[in-house]
């Protein structure tokens, strides 16, 4: 979940996800963690996701930190996030130049919009499954006549 974790002297535990991108890249839209995942984690308030984000570019051999951010995932807006269908889900950064932190929201606040969308996005799956469920019959259904 994370690439480093360590807890404070309080007893915060802290998890954190190193994100790099290239900032003259059109597009880029990392998975940032198992929507399954982070419910459990945020079962303790103790504990914290955050990620540790790194811009930067590249000119020949050179290496330029363009901007750093570390913040807990609650401090991201929703505006910049996404979920994909991976597992139980993936939260998602949208798209790496865009980046919207708000830290006005509480955590309770960003996790019940984060189960709004989730239950939203479940629904949605599985009208697709559905799909390839009905597309697969038809192939089968083919070599079996075949």
């Amino acid at each position: 979940m994370g690439d480093l974790a360590f807890e404070d002297y309080d007893g915060f535990y802290y998890l954190v996800d190193v994100k790099t991108h290239r900032s003259d890249a059109d597009f880029n839209m990392p998975n940032l963690t198992s929507v399954q995942r982070l419910s459990k984690l945020y079962a303790q308030d103790k504990n914290y996701f955050c990620l540790l984000l790194v811009s930067y570019s590249v000119e020949a051999v050179k290496v330029t930190v363009k901007e750093v951010k570390f913040v807990p995932i609650e401090f991201l807006s929703w505006s910049c996030l996404t979920l994909g269908a991976l597992g139980w889900g993936q939260i998602q950064i949208a798209n790496s130049n865009k980046i919207v932190v708000e830290d006005k929201k509480t955590r309770k606040e960003w996790m019940l919009e984060l189960c709004d969308r989730v239950l939203e996005f479940y629904p949605e799956e599985i009208l697709k499954i559905n799909e390839r469920i009905a597309y697969f019959e038809e192939v089968k259904k083919f070599w079996q006549e075949k």
